[in-house]
C-alpha cells in the first residue's frame, strides 16, 4: 500500500526522445532545470523533440497510448518572416499538431538556462554601442572588434545569433544580469512546454488510479483477501475513481454535470454509459464507464 500511495503522489515523470541533432539533450536539461522530473525509464508522458518537421522515426516515437507532446526545437531558426522566427514556429507547430494529432510547442531550448556573468554582460553592452558584423557566425567571431574574439565566440555558443540579438536589446534597456537571463528564458518557451505538460496531469492521475486499482484487485484475488476485495468494490473507492475520471474528462474540455441530486446522478449515469459505447479508445471508454458507475453509486446513496 505504501508503494502504491507513493506512486499516486509522485511528480509527473517525463521521457525525452529525439533524433540526433534536434537538441534532445538540451531540451531534457532545460526541463530538468525548470523542475521537471525527466527519466530514462518508465514515464507518464513522452516528449518527442523535432526540428523543422516530423520524420518517420518521430511518428514512430509518438506511437502508443502514453500522453505525448512534440517539442519543435530550434524555433529561432524558423526563418526571417513577418513577426519573427517564433511567430513562424508557432504557425508550423499549429500545422504539425493538426497533422500528427498531438500537441506541438515551439522551443528555443538553449536559452532556457543561460548563465551570464559580468564579463559577458559588459561585452553585450559594448556590442550595443559598437555593433559587430552579424552577417554570419564566422564574421561575428573573426571580424575586428573591441570585444575579444574568444568572448564573442562564447556569447555565440551560449546564445546563438537570435539570443545574442535579444540579449543586446535587453542590456540597452538597462536590465540587470538576472533580468537578461529571465528575458532569454521567456524567449526559450520552456514555460509554455511545462504548462502543456501540466495539462496532462489529470490524465496521468486517472491512469495511476486505474493502475493502482488493478494492482490491488489482483492482490486481493491472489491473497484471497475478502475484506480488501469488498473495500475495492465499495462506494468510497468507486466514487473516488469516478472523481479521477471526471478530472480527466474536464481537462480535455468536456463538461460533466456536477449537480448532486438523484435526477442529475441518473442523467449522468445514462449519458456516460452511452458515451462509453461510442467510438472511443480503451482509456476513454474506461473513463466514461467509471463516471457512469460512480453516478449510479451516488444515485443509490441519494435514495
Amino acid at each position: 500500500m505504501t508503494a502504491i500511495e507513493a506512486r499516486l503522489r509522485a511528480p509527473l515523470a517525463v521521457s525525452v526522445a529525439g533524433r540526433p541533432g534536434v537538441g534532445r539533450g538540451t531540451v531534457a536539461r532545460a526541463l530538468t532545470g525548470a523542475g521537471v522530473t525527466v527519466v530514462t525509464g518508465a514515464a507518464d508522458i513522452r516528449v518527442v523533440v523535432i526540428a523543422e518537421t516530423l520524420k518517420p522515426e518521430d511518428r514512430r516515437a509518438l506511437r502508443g497510448d502514453l500522453p505525448a507532446l512534440v517539442v519543435l526545437n530550434k524555433a529561432d531558426l524558423s526563418g526571417r518572416v513577418v513577426g519573427g522566427p517564433l511567430a513562424a514556429a508557432r504557425r508550423s507547430a499549429h500545422d504539425l499538431a493538426a497533422a500528427v494529432g498531438r500537441p506541438v510547442v515551439p522551443m528555443v531550448a538553449h536559452l532556457a538556462g543561460v548563465e551570464l556573468d559580468d564579463e559577458l554582460i559588459d561585452a553585450l553592452r559594448t556590442l550595443a554601442t559598437t555593433p559587430a558584423d552579424m552577417t554570419s557566425t564566422d564574421a561575428f567571431v573573426r571580424s575586428e572588434h573591441v570585444v575579444p574574439g574568444p568572448i564573442r565566440r562564447l556569447l555565440l555558443e551560449r546564445l546563438d545569433r537570435f539570443g545574442l540579438a535579444h540579449a543586446v536589446i535587453a542590456v540597452v534597456e538597462g536590465l540587470s544580469v538576472d533580468s537578461v537571463a529571465a528575458r532569454l528564458r521567456g524567449l526559450s518557451q520552456v514555460d509554455a512546454v511545462i504548462a502543456r505538460l501540466s495539462g496532462f496531469a489529470a490524465e496521468v492521475g486517472y491512469r495511476r488510479v486505474r493502475a493502482a486499482l488493478v494492482g490491488l484487485e489482483r492482490a486481493a484475488t491472489e491473497s484471497r483477501d475478502d475484506d480488501l476485495a469488498a473495500f475495492l468494490a465499495g462506494d468510497e473507492v468507486v466514487i473516488a475513481v469516478m472523481a479521477a475520471a471526471v478530472g480527466m474528462v474536464e481537462a480535455s474540455g468536456q463538461r460533466v454535470d456536477p449537480a448532486d441530486n438523484p435526477d442529475a446522478h441518473l442523467r449522468r449515469a445514462v449519458h456516460w454509459r452511452r458515451y462509453a459505447d461510442g467510438p472511443l479508445d480503451a482509456l476513454h471508454r474506461r473513463c466514461a464507464a467509471d463516471i457512469s458507475r460512480g453516478s449510479l453509486r451516488l444515485l443509490w446513496q441519494a435514495r
